[in-house]
């Protein structure tokens, strides 16, 4: 039998995945997003606030007012990890939460 041999064939660079694809920035962080919705009441998106992140009761309100009136609030920024995380607790509670990478 005999041998057969193939030539090395050049492939010309296109795009590497990289550049196909979006991929996150490391170093950007993720914030958690709540938004306003019809159902829950002023307060108790304050009391959510303030038993799950801890926040004082000034800084829950505002956080509170924000969402109220400009639709939503970052109301925590970390690895996408603790924000899926905090999202998943915010449903939990009946709260429409969403994440996202905060750029700025």
């Amino acid at each position: 039998m005999g041998r057969v041999s193939v030539a090395p064939v050049e492939i010309e660079r296109t795009e590497s995945a990289e550049e196909t694809f979006a991929v996150p920035e490391p170093d950007v962080p993720w914030v958690t997003l709540v938004h306003n919705d019809p159902v829950n009441l002023m307060s108790y998106v304050a009391y959510v606030f303030q038993a799950y992140f801890g926040y004082s009761k000034d800084v829950a309100h505002k956080l509170m007012l924000d969402v109220h009136h400009k639709g939503r609030a970052v109301v925590s920024s970390g690895t996408r990890e603790e924000m899926e995380r905090d999202v998943q607790a915010m449903h939990g509670y009946g709260l429409w939460a969403t994440l996202s990478q905060d750029r700025n």
